[in-house]
């Protein structure tokens, strides 16, 4: 059983929760889920099944979109409703220009400070185990890219809700604390949905309830890879499937990676385009397949 499968992760469940979920489900320990979502989150949380786990680290660097609800008034450790008061703040009515103002300032390439509640690692270990056990650490802003923001609806004075187009490692009850921060409000992060990552979306996802009871369809590995096609002769397939590079005779496009197929049209892998070569980046099959 390979390739993978868009769930759309409820509220109250963590990411491992959804994995152990469905090794139960399909008795099968090569599972695994492509970006994590906070337990109080929803949305879509793409799993990878069997030969497809090899594939997660081109799947999970595809841009993700989110919705995102902001409550004003007081803040958490945490940053979203579940976690200790650290602040409150009167109340106040922004206009909308304000709001879109301090939204704007996000977009394009930043630098993101994660909160202490994540599961980012530091020397090993994550850094909400970190906050558990009452320890300070240096935490460093990483670089991250907003592609859009924008606000979608704002219930004055108490909730804003916005949409976000990000690129992978990016937090949203970070960019939440930011956002409250610029307009000098307390407030937390009261709701999350994610809405894509890369090709999955909410509207082709499935609940547990659907997979539970085998309605589902699992997508093929290579239709979630935005690379070029390439259709191998014998002479380079076998080439390729021993490690070796060979000529670019296929593309007339530039791209960094291509999908690779034997002389039978069946994905096989990966390769990484170099100069006037293809090399062997990630394969599924072997020199015995």
């Amino acid at each position: 059983m390979d390739g993978f499968l868009n769930v759309l992760k409820p509220p109250g469940m963590t990411s491992h929760d959804v994995v152990s979920f469905l090794r139960k489900k399909f008795n099968i320990k090569k599972i695994g889920h492509l970006g994590t979502l906070d337990p109080g989150a929803a949305g879509v949380l793409p799993i990878c099944i069997g030969k497809a786990t090899k594939l997660s680290q081109y799947v999970v660097s595809q841009s993700k979109t989110y919705r995102a609800e902001i409550t004003f008034g007081f803040s958490t450790d945490s940053i979203d409703k579940f976690g200790n008061i650290t602040n409150a703040t009167p109340v106040k009515i922004f206009t909308i220009d304000r709001i879109q103002e301090v939204l704007t300032k996000f977009k394009g390439d930043i630098l993101q400070v994660p909160p202490i509640y994540s599961a980012k690692k530091i020397n090993g270990k994550k850094l909400y185990e970190y906050a558990r056990e009452g320890k300070s650490i240096e935490i460093k802003a990483s670089p991250i890219c907003i592609y859009d923001i924008k606000l979608v609806s704002y219930d004055i004075p108490y909730r804003m809700m916005f949409d976000i187009k990000c690129s992978k490692g990016t937090y949203i009850r970070a960019l939440v604390r930011d956002v409250c921060d610029n307009l000098n409000i307390a407030g937390y992060m009261s709701m999350l949905i994610r809405i894509s990552v890369g090709p999955f979306s909410l509207e082709n996802s499935y609940t547990l309830e659907d997979i539970k009871t085998d309605k589902y369809n699992m997508i093929e590995m290579s239709n979630v890879l935005p690379f070029p096609d390439v259709y191998l002769n014998n002479f380079d397939y076998k080439k390729i499937i021993h490690g070796r590079p060979i000529e670019n005779n296929y593309l007339d496009v530039n791209s960094n990676f291509v999908k690779l197929y034997n002389p039978d049209n069946l994905f096989i892998g990966i390769g990484k385009v170099d100069s006037s070569k293809i090399y062997v980046e990630r394969l599924l099959v072997g020199a015995d397949d």
